[in-house]
């Protein structure tokens, strides 16, 4: 039937897009390794807008705890730096006239403990989308038996096929989350 697939595929569409989006914020939490994405938020007064740091400065990271951002346009210099300092990072900006260096520094145990709790917290939001997703889907297949779309047994055979793909999308986010509390606590 067309409309139960476009169903599942339109399920299993959201559900991806929520984990894609909970790797992403996973990517913005230090842990072991600073990475570039940590700086995606911080935004630059720049020619006269705000602009994303990424569209002004390449941003890499030669340590394991330590980016460097190097503007485009070195007289950027100063509002980049000032744009870090607001982002209120935990760690001071060195600049050296050309580049700014930021230092992270070693996390401690009650630090990873209290990233950890975070990163829990926040991997439980993304579960409660999957299942709101499912609760959607569910309603739309009662909704589909009661207009006579379907049959009751399409109906249970259809919600049996959600739950399956919810318990398959909190699978991947619970191992997600498995991987970065090991790399946060080991880090």
């Amino acid at each position: 039937m067309e409309q139960e697939k476009k169903l599942y595929t339109e399920v299993e569409e959201l559900m991806r897009k929520a984990v894609e989006a909970l790797e992403r914020e996973y990517e913005k939490i230090m842990a072991s390794h600073v990475t570039p994405t940590l700086l995606d938020t911080i935004k630059v007064d720049a020619y006269g807008t705000t602009m994303p740091l990424k569209q002004v400065a390449t941003i890499i990271a030669p340590k394991a705890r330590v980016l460097v951002v190097e503007p485009w346009d070195k007289t950027l210099l100063k509002e980049v730096e000032r744009a870090i300092l607001r982002a209120n990072l935990g760690v001071t900006p060195l600049n050296d006239g050309s580049t700014i260096t930021l230092p992270f520094p070693k996390l401690d145990e009650e630090e990873r403990e209290r990233i950890v709790s975070q990163v829990k917290r926040m991997t439980e939001e993304f579960r409660e989308e999957i299942r709101a997703i499912r609760r959607n889907a569910i309603e739309k297949i009662k909704t589909m038996e009661k207009n006579k779309e379907i049959s009751e047994d399409d109906k249970f055979r259809m919600q049996d096929k959600v739950q399956e793909l919810t318990e398959k999308y909190i699978k991947t986010i619970n191992d997600h989350l498995e991987k970065k509390e090991k790399e946060i606590l080991e880090g």
